[in-house]
């Protein structure tokens, strides 16, 4: 049997698994340790096995991942998302569609300092979701915001989706974490301006809060500024070439630790609860990310990225052509597997396509990420939409889907910006120090 029957058979059997609910990184490592056996023995796969969980738990540069997922579980547990939709709200909850400015604002918040399009979601589903409806805000609206501002999590750095990318890839992760700087900021600004022009274009259908006092709004902000300047601090340091990733990570870590107990925000019980939150993320991480590694021995002795490569660069649709096959194939798959799947799977096939037509991996790993957010919210599944249901029982998947299309023409915009100004992510990385 040839490399390329061999090939087909793994990416079928894949699937069949994932059909089946077995857990993807269980799923990868099985069709790649038995791909990889069949063609250079059974000896040899077994040892991989070894070496490649031994590496990927001792290696320091992935420590990155477990120290932004516990700075995230210290700032959830600690109550911040909710002085944060408070902070934001005494600002712009005045407004016509005021609360979901504030809870675009305050997701945004949350999401750069938790790293989790998932949690940013669920927080939110139990923080403004209920603040929104008692103020009449329409069912469909109220959850669709909180839906699009979960996705921020994704973008704005420490992201695990960014992360995990650079693994794979090899690129520097400091340099991807500035890079979606710029249009998480874009995408923050986009979407409060689609709240707007609803408003506008729909009369009546979004109504206006109570205005607060500036006594009220410097309360607020004196709530919030220690976790906002713990971001600074920490994407800040690596900007300046003072901490790598894995040290801005535990530096994040101890930041967000701190400022919970000196706040009284964590008590004993609440630190057993980050910690045992945040094992159990990373070794979950840790389980796709190996079972991803060894099906990339399988990719890789049956050249799969090189026939990709040589099939797609050989269509004569030109580099944006081949571009947007690549796009339209994650928003598909986005309909079927959650970001990290998608994203784990697809970058060892598509990044060396990405590197023969000559485009920036940073630009790309934004791009990609972009890309995952969408399948975050489109139907017919969207992971964050599934998130918000299962904590708001009495809503509809229609109804959440119904509000979160204006958000998802927002985003594609978006897209489509950062394809034809990819100086949107690569200016910041380009002037980072060290």
């Amino acid at each position: 049997m040839s490399n390329e029957a061999v090939a087909v058979i793994g990416f079928v059997s894949l699937f069949v698994l994932m059909l089946l609910r077995v857990p993807v990184g269980m799923a990868m490592g099985l069709v790649g340790i038995t791909g990889f056996g069949y063609i250079t023995g059974f000896q040899p796969a077994l040892k991989l096995v070894g070496q490649t969980t031994m590496r990927t738990v001792t290696d320091y540069s992935f420590g990155v991942i477990p120290m932004f997922l516990l700075m995230g579980a210290f700032v959830s547990v600690s109550g911040i998302s909710r002085e944060l939709f408070r902070a934001a709200n005494t600002f712009v909850g005045h407004w016509k569609g005021g609360l979901g400015i504030a809870t675009i604002a305050a997701c945004g918040g949350f999401a750069a300092i938790s790293g989790s399009s998932v949690a940013t979601a669920a927080t939110f589903s139990a923080v403004a979701y209920p603040e929104m409806r008692r103020h009449n805000y329409p069912q469909s609206f109220a959850t669709g915001v909180i839906a699009v501002g979960g996705t921020l999590g994704a973008m704005l750095p420490p992201s695990t989706v960014l992360a995990v990318y650079g693994i794979i890839t090899q690129q520097d992760i400091g340099k991807l974490f500035i890079a979606g700087i710029v249009p998480g900021l874009l995408a923050i600004v986009m979407h409060m301006i689609t709240i707007a022009i609803i408003g506008v274009v729909k009369p009546g259908f979004l109504p206006e809060g109570p205005k607060a006092n500036w006594r009220e709004r410097a309360t607020a902000i004196r709530d919030v500024w220690s976790p906002l300047l713990l971001f600074v601090f920490v994407i800040g340091g690596l900007y300046g070439g003072f901490f790598i990733p894995t040290e801005a990570g535990a530096v994040g870590a101890v930041g967000a630790f701190l400022i919970g107990v000196m706040r009284g925000k964590l008590n004993k019980e609440g630190i057993l609860q980050s910690l045992l939150q945040a094992t159990r993320t990373a070794a979950a991480v840790f389980t796709v990310l190996i079972g991803a590694l060894c099906f990339g021995y399988f990719l890789t002795v049956t050249q799969t990225p090189q026939h990709v490569t040589e099939f797609l660069t050989g269509l004569g649709i030109g580099p944006y052509g081949v571009l947007a096959l690549i796009l339209l194939m994650y928003l598909v798959l986005g309909c079927l597997m959650d970001a990290m799947a998608m994203v784990i799977l697809t970058v060892p096939i598509v990044f060396p396509v990405i590197q023969a037509l000559g485009f920036d991996p940073i630009w790309f790993g934004i791009i990609i990420v972009m890309t995952v957010e969408l399948g975050l919210i489109h139907p017919p599944v969207g992971m964050n939409v599934f998130v918000i249901k299962s904590v708001i029982k009495d809503v509809t998947m229609s109804t959440i889907f119904k509000g979160v299309l204006p958000f998802v023409a927002t985003d594609l915009i978006r897209l489509v910006l950062l394809i034809l100004f990819p100086i949107i992510a690569t200016w910041l990385p380009m002037r980072m120090m060290g």
